[in-house]
């Protein structure tokens, strides 16, 4: 079976963290952008298709709890794992309350991170695939086959 690469997006302030993940990420078969703050998150967001964000909650100016809120509203489809270092456990959970798809703690295990992966990158395919089957029956319906 062909693995159809992941589109994910590693927002972090740590470049040497990106950068060292982005390699392993990308020899694991996905497709990798990076961005190191919350407005480059968006930004690249704007221009590049992504299926998944992991986003470090704690960067200077835009936060990860903000750059998250904004992508809820400006990109609905697009899933979030949140990144948390020691101590923030409870500011992931409210990420997750406030639309994340899950977290993980820095450092993170390699085999966690690409198993969450699987779950957001499959959970914004059967998003979509419900929003075309809705789409394709409103269609049915104006054009009277229904």
């Amino acid at each position: 079976m062909v693995k159809i690469p992941t589109r994910v997006l590693l927002v972090d302030d740590e470049k040497d963290f990106v950068e060292m993940l982005s390699l392993r990420l990308q020899e694991a078969g996905e497709k990798i952008s990076a961005a190191y703050s919350g407005k480059e998150c968006l930004d690249t967001l704007e221009k590049t298709n992504i299926d998944v964000v992991v986003l470090d909650i704690k960067m200077p100016g835009m936060d990860g709890m903000e750059t998250l809120g904004e992508i809820r509203k400006r990109f609905p489809l697009v899933e979030v794992i949140m990144l948390t270092g020691h101590g923030s456990t409870e500011t992931a959970v409210e990420g997750m309350k406030s639309g994340a798809f899950d977290y993980l703690m820095k450092p993170a295990d390699f085999d966690d991170l690409t198993a969450k992966l699987e779950g957001a990158r499959k959970r914004k395919d059967e998003q979509e695939e419900r929003i075309r089957k809705a789409e394709a029956t409103l269609l049915l319906r104006k054009g009277g086959n229904i």
